[in-house]
């Protein structure tokens, strides 16, 4: 299955960044450390990422895709797609409450549910290795 996302296909480095900005591995999407020295900034946290960024570049090349193409199998997006709904969820729930004069507690158990929701979206990107 094709999916289509920018943000993948470009390394990190490639994409102006404001000061302070962190630097994500263009393959694993881990944060790289700030670089101190002179010269052309990193693009990938290791040899490992930077191979597997050529196995796909040459991959996508010889299938005749775009660079933007991301080759994700169906568990993979069932996956985000599930993790999606409950963020949706999750915001729904915290509006409903917001317009119901909540107390604390309850407010705080919706936020709760918001954050955990977002915590596992955050999980899947930055190791996308084991997403499902």
């Amino acid at each position: 299955m094709a999916v289509e996302h920018e943000a993948v296909a470009r390394p990190a480095a490639r994409t102006r960044r404001t000061k302070g900005e962190e630097r994500r591995c263009g393959w694993c999407r881990s944060v790289l450390p700030a670089q101190e020295s002179v010269g052309r900034p990193r693009l990938y946290c290791g040899q490992a990422c930077r191979q597997r960024a050529y196995e796909q570049r040459s991959a996508t090349a010889k299938a005749g895709l775009s660079d933007d193409v991301v080759l994700v199998t169906r568990a993979e997006l069932d996956g985000l797609q599930d993790r999606l709904y409950q963020l949706r969820c999750a915001i729904e729930d915290v509006q409903t409450v917001l317009s119901e004069k909540p107390t604390k507690a309850e407010l705080e158990k919706s936020l709760a549910e918001l954050v955990r929701s977002t915590g596992r979206l955050d999980r899947l990107w930055l190791n996308g290795k084991n997403a499902g």
